[in-house]
């Protein structure tokens, strides 16, 4: 099994698993700014075993790439294990390991009894922990919520399950299957989680800002904090957080920082992928543009938007002017 896939002496800062978002291009540009640990989109276990060319582009790598964690969905313990297997053999060193899902809210994942399902079945969880920990050399982690509603909130029972089972470390969202990104995540919930086991435990949910990573890891005693939505056309949060945790100041980036990174992201992916992913793009685009000036009109033209080049033309490099304001 690897180990020391956590940073030395400091609390880890980690980039959420997030459905449409953490392609290649966005994981290497978080890992730039600072994230120590990145996950792919999750991807379905059953759909990488019919041989889904689909699936198998969500971890795609190349030489050079550090690293990473790919994330599991499913619920037969069989299948996730042999996936699991499968994506080890084909990524060697590149992977850094496996993270089963078990939180997903969506419905189309978890009325299938996948993602937070589980939560519901701890005997089941434990089963796919256990057998995907022997399939593989690499470790095994577990991504959970609070729970499946306000009525049914297990996270600490189900973490000591996961622990029992074999995973090494844990992701809990503090909020609850019900919540979806509702409301606030409940930090007294990661806190329990905490206590309740010996292994890493890294907390997930509203930590938008260094100021509150800090809060939320004085508050919870986790090891780490996960970044999901708040990264999204923000990728400077983690220079930020890493700051935060050094006791150093921090300086914003300017509209052109952000233009900058805005375009190079737009320009790796187009390589990456080719002209088609473009279309893809206009979802992180739109993220970058908040808080531009003009930032409405700017959106409407990033989503009629269908080359590098149109984009350079259509957000120039000084900002937009004042008849761009909305």
């Amino acid at each position: 099994m690897k180990q020391g896939f956590l940073p030395a002496g400091r609390p880890a800062v980690l980039l959420a698993p997030m459905a449409g978002f953490t392609d290649r291009t966005f994981r290497l540009i978080c890992r730039e700014f600072g994230a120590d640990i990145v996950y792919t989109e999750m991807i379905s276990a059953k759909g990488l075993l019919y041989k889904s060319e689909k699936s198998r582009a969500i971890y795609e790598a190349k030489p050079g790439d550090e690293p990473f964690f790919v994330q599991l969905f499913g619920s037969d313990p069989a299948i996730l294990a042999k996936a699991a297997a499968l994506i080890e053999q084909e990524l060697g060193e590149q992977l850094l390991g496996i993270d089963l899902n078990m939180g997903c809210p969506m419905p189309k994942i978890a009325g299938n009894g996948d993602g937070c399902a589980l939560m519901q079945n701890s005997t089941l969880a434990g089963r796919i922990v256990e057998e995907t920990v022997r399939a593989v050399t690499v470790p095994v982690t577990v991504k959970f919520r609070k729970g499946w509603d306000e009525a049914h909130q297990n996270a600490a029972e189900f973490a000591k399950i996961c622990e029992q089972s074999g995973a090494v470390a844990l992701t809990i969202h503090g909020r609850t299957r019900e919540q979806l990104y509702a409301g606030k995540a409940d930090r007294a919930c990661m806190a329990e989680v905490k206590r309740a086991v010996k292994i890493p435990v890294f907390a997930n949910g509203d930590v938008h800002s260094g100021a509150s990573a800090l809060e939320t890891l004085a508050e919870t005693g986790c090891d780490g904090v996960m970044i999901g939505r708040a990264a999204l056309g923000d990728p400077f949060l983690f220079a930020e957080i890493r700051a935060a945790l050094a006791g150093q100041a921090y300086t914003k980036p300017s509209p052109e920082q952000r233009r900058e990174i805005a375009l190079r992201h737009a320009s790796m992916a187009l390589e990456q992928k080719g002209p088609h992913a473009m279309i893809e793009l206009r979802k992180h685009l739109a993220f970058y543009a908040r808080g531009e000036r003009g930032a409405s009109k700017l959106r409407v033209r990033i989503n009629a938007c269908k080359t590098l080049a149109e984009l350079e033309e259509i957000w120039p490099e000084h900002g937009l002017g004042a008849d761009d304001a909305p």
